[in-house]
């Protein structure tokens, strides 16, 4: 059984319900939006982020990833590097028509959804360049990395488990720095 499979046979007919409205990029957005942002410092699969009806930046990309998948897109995460003095924050990605866009959680609304417009991963990390500040107000944003495919976790039910995405966020810290 694949892992979307198993991810869908835990959903009850309720959450089923909300999932067939993420039916796009700019839906699961939507969704993102409207669930509250988390100030937890634990990470939430997917299922527990629909259930629990909040998450922080990791656990909407991670969600956002998941559900992207859902619809056909790779299960892509970027990580976003700062200069030390402010967060990371993580987009999952998707490609359109052979351009990038990304889905994002963030408590300030610069930092989330980009429409598939960007030709380049360094394209879409710099249009969050200007948005990506610390509470000093200095621009914080000093590179990312390469593309993670979350598929790798796939034998850890990273969708429906909250054990693995500490190995995940573990990965993202290990990847090349752009």
């Amino acid at each position: 059984m694949s892992p979307i499979d198993r991810f869908e046979r835990a959903l009850t007919a309720a959450e089923r319900r909300v999932l067939k409205g993420l039916s796009s990029p700019a839906r699961i957005q939507a969704f993102l939006d409207g669930i509250a942002y988390s100030t937890d410092e634990f990470y939430r699969c997917p299922l527990r982020v629909l259930r629990d009806g909040k998450a922080h930046c990791f656990d909407g990309a991670v969600f956002a990833a998941a559900m992207l998948r859902r619809i056909g897109y790779p299960a892509l995460i970027l990580d976003m590097l700062s200069n030390g003095r402010d967060d990371e924050h993580l987009l999952a990605l998707f490609k359109a028509e052979g351009v990038w866009g990304a889905v994002a959680k963030s408590n300030f609304v610069g930092l989330r959804f980009r429409e598939p417009v960007y030709r380049s991963l360094r394209e879409l990390a710099m249009s969050y360049f200007e948005q990506y500040y610390n509470l000093e107000r200095e621009k914080t944003l000093r590179g990312y990395t390469g593309p993670l495919d979350l598929e790798r976790f796939d034998r850890l039910d990273w969708l429906t488990e909250d054990g693995p995405l500490d190995l995940i966020a573990q990965r993202t810290d290990e990847m090349r720095r752009i």
